[in-house]
């Protein structure tokens, strides 16, 4: 409760920042095009691949490439470029309190809003055998992962909705927006079968995490078990030595090979967990960020997905 008021109060103080400098030297570049902002990676990348080669919007991502994620908060010109565009692209789920504050207080009735979360079913987070728990999640009860898009199958929906959207604003050049659409889509289907092929000829279906653990909707849609160190939303990031014992023990029961960590990780848990049981570290994209490297080489979902293919290959044989 105290995190979720200190949002509101937040959220307050920047969008009143933010209104009140909306002529100086706080104002975003405005290019004249229609402009469509994405919160972070997933939803920029989708956008992108709806828009092709078109030129017609000006895409922006919030999130900077590089930055933690957890501890993001939005400047007074992230708050004017939410203000001022057509398509708004964001996560949804508890993290994202600072947008339903900004959405609240500005005129939305232009804009074309989609939340991530709204276009799936979610799943609530849920605390595994030899997980560390949370004291918020034995006062609140489990969140909803946020980490949406971390499943082929729900990329596709949120494209669509994201295209939906994007179409709305630029009738025009629909049927070039829902083309890109669709082959995009298809693209992630045959991504969704390959998962579906490694899993099936695998010779194992147990995955450990030494870390977060935030692709929950990865391990449900190709029915895969897993043991990690927190949940996919935890703030921590050291773990106590029982879930370290714990997963030391697991990886050395099941002979695992490999153990995973997230993008953005310090590897710490995970190292640890390998130096005593002998298996190999191994990132695993949630997607939610990626490195300026990786952005500025042209790095996509699919890209980073396919890496966790060939990850995933690794740790189930």
């Amino acid at each position: 409760m105290q995190k979720k008021l200190c949002c509101v109060i937040l959220a307050a103080a920047l969008i009143a920042t933010a209104l009140c400098s909306c002529g100086g030297s706080n104002d975003a570049d405005v290019s004249g095009k229609p402009l469509i902002v994405c919160t972070v990676f997933p939803a920029y990348d989708f956008a992108r691949q709806v828009l092709g080669d078109t030129d017609n919007f000006e895409l922006m991502m919030l999130l900077k490439p590089g930055s933690e994620v957890h501890s993001y908060e939005p400047s007074p010109k992230d708050i004017i470029n939410i203000k001022r565009c057509d398509v708004f692209v964001y996560t949804g789920g508890e993290s994202d309190e600072w947008v339903r504050n900004i959405l609240g207080s500005i005129d939305t009735s232009g804009i074309e809003i989609v939340s991530m979360t709204d276009c799936v079913d979610t799943l609530r987070e849920e605390i595994v055998e030899g997980m560390e728990e949370e004291p918020a999640e034995k006062e609140d009860g489990p969140a909803y992962d946020e980490h949406v898009w971390t499943s082929p199958v729900n990329a596709q929906k949120i494209t669509r909705a994201i295209c939906g959207a994007i179409a709305r604003k630029d009738e025009s050049c629909r049927a070039v927006y829902e083309e890109n659409a669709e082959n995009y889509i298809a693209a992630l289907g045959e991504l969704d079968a390959k998962f579906r092929e490694t899993v099936r000829n695998g010779k194992r279906n147990t995955i450990v995490f030494g870390d977060r653990f935030p692709i929950r909707y990865f391990t449900e849609e190709y029915g895969l078990t897993y043991y990690a160190a927190f949940p996919g939303c935890s703030a921590e990031t050291e773990a106590d030595a029982g879930t370290v014992a714990f997963l030391i023990d697991k990886v050395r029961d099941e002979q695992i090979s490999v153990v995973f960590y997230p993008e953005m990780s310090n590897k710490k848990v995970a190292v640890t967990i390998c130096e005593s049981s002998g298996a190999e570290p191994m990132r695993f994209n949630s997607c939610h960020n990626l490195t300026a490297d990786e952005f500025g080489s042209g790095a996509t979902y699919i890209s980073l997905m396919s890496e966790n293919l060939e990850a995933l290959k690794a740790a189930l044989n």
